[in-house]
């Protein structure tokens, strides 16, 4: 399952639930079995200079080779460099998660 962490600048007005849903879009349009995307957003109050950072980590699988990771990440950037609004810098950092992380859903 991808994990993407969306930091901005607090005062930069967007809309961020629906850009980690479009990159989820993007994502599972690019890798049918990527699974949902975890998405969180932390509006940051005390920056140096306006910025937007998308931070996405998928799971590293074969077919996940450079040509895919720079296509995914092309596509990301097309669909979602017109939801932020600028004068900003907007990133977006593609890689992969640790092989020694772990994820469990708990149950109520």
């Amino acid at each position: 399952m991808p994990q993407a962490n969306l930091s901005y600048s607090a005062h930069i007005k967007l809309d961020a639930p629906a850009i980690l849903a479009r990159a989820e879009e993007v994502i599972k349009a690019a890798d049918a079995g990527a699974g949902s995307c975890k998405g969180r957003a932390y509006p940051l109050t005390q920056t140096h200079h306006d910025h937007v950072f998308l931070h996405i980590r998928v799971l590293d699988k074969p077919h996940r080779d450079a040509p895919f990771m720079k296509a995914l990440l092309a596509d990301l950037h097309g669909a979602l460099d017109p939801m932020i609004a600028g004068p900003c810098t907007f990133s977006i950092e593609l890689g992969f998660q640790s092989p020694y992380g772990s994820s469990a859903d708990i149950p109520a």
